[in-house]
């Protein structure tokens, strides 16, 4: 896939853009722009991670399969973060699969480079530390939410994070798709999607929806979206260098 410089330059990637410029310029050799189609498997539970992946505008889904092949997802990942979490954490395999869930691009980096750059410590080890607890905050508050509120504000909340990661207010998702990521049935995602459809906060047009209401869309979702939010910008919401924006 071919781009121009800047795109190095100007990383879109909140992680690689947080960088100081002399350690992001150390990675850039090794740094390779790949597509990222739907449905793309990037890792498999049990197999060792020989990559990982810093998407643009590509969404990964992080899920956990059951014996009897069912799926929950655990997590999303765009821009905000990494695919290959393990790597940095003393290990290279995983018991979670991670699949394109929306196409799009990645920054593909080498395993084996990145746990070398983490183990020189400085501030890719600091700020891969700190990802990792904002993703451990996610979980955990994922846990409290799929428990203890209902699947309106659930998927207000799901709906509202995608499009925080992609930066879009419209993306293409099916009803099918949903119900695996939330873990619930189909016949509650139609029910929950038209709450909201009828509410005037999302429309939803053969697998493409849009938020219309955003404003309406956060006063539905539960608090989950807005702990999550402040937590990752507390975290990870630090100046970063002259040659990129504010990550959040």
């Amino acid at each position: 896939m071919s781009l121009d410089k800047s795109f190095f330059q100007l990383p879109s990637n909140k992680l690689l853009a947080a960088l100081p410029a002399s350690d992001y310029e150390r990675l850039v050799p090794h740094l390779k722009l790949v597509a990222l189609p739907l449905r793309k498997v990037l890792s498999e539970a049990g197999e060792p991670i020989t990559h990982v992946y810093f998407p643009d505008k590509a969404v990964v889904s992080i899920v956990t399969t059951m014996e009897n092949g069912s799926t929950a997802e655990v997590r999303i990942v765009s821009n905000e973060g990494m695919v290959g979490i393990p790597v940095i954490l003393g290990d290279n395999t995983t018991s979670t699969r991670a699949f394109v869930q929306v196409s799009g691009a990645a920054m593909e980096l080498d395993a084996d480079i990145l746990k070398a750059e983490f183990n020189r410590g400085g501030a890719i080890q600091t700020l891969l530390l700190r990802y990792v607890q904002a993703v451990y905050s996610e979980l955990a508050q994922g846990v409290a939410c799929n428990r203890l509120h209902i699947l309106e504000e659930r998927l207000a909340r799901w709906l509202l994070t995608l499009s925080e990661r992609l930066e879009s207010e419209d993306f293409p998702l099916t009803q099918e798709f949903i119900a695996q990521m939330l873990a619930v049935r189909r016949s509650g995602v139609t029910v929950a999607a038209s709450t909201l459809s009828r509410a005037g906060m999302i429309s939803y047009q053969r697998g493409q929806i849009s938020i219309l209401n955003r404003e309406d869309l956060e006063a539905t979702s539960c608090e989950c979206y807005q702990v999550i939010q402040k937590e990752f910008a507390r975290l990870l919401g630090k100046k970063p260098s002259n040659r990129a924006r504010k990550i959040f």
